[in-house]
């Protein structure tokens, strides 16, 4: 079963649009990624310097090697000074 992985990101003031720019350059990376299902990127109504990043992961494990990997040999160097602050949360599928 997949996992739904949330990942907030709050932009440095008014660095949101350049922000979502390098994250347009390197999501096809991320979408490339074993176990990536997708991912998806929103921008806050009415907090418009938090940009959330809704992914769906086959395993836990290929988000994990993902994250490392981002850590690693995929970072993306221009994405540090854009960060204020980040989340990022995990949820598992229910049935209701």
């Amino acid at each position: 079963m997949s996992i739904l992985v949330v990942l907030e990101l709050d932009a440095v003031d008014g660095k949101a649009d350049e922000m979502i720019g390098l994250l347009r350059g390197s999501l096809g990376d991320t979408r490339a990624r074993p176990g990536c299902e997708s991912v998806t990127v929103h921008r806050g109504h009415d907090q418009p310097d938090t940009i959330v990043l809704v992914e769906r992961w086959a395993t836990r494990a290929d988000d994990d090697a993902y994250r490392a990997w981002r850590a690693g040999d995929g970072a993306i160097a221009e994405m540090g000074p854009l960060v204020a602050g980040a989340r990022i949360r995990y949820f598992d599928d229910v049935d209701a």
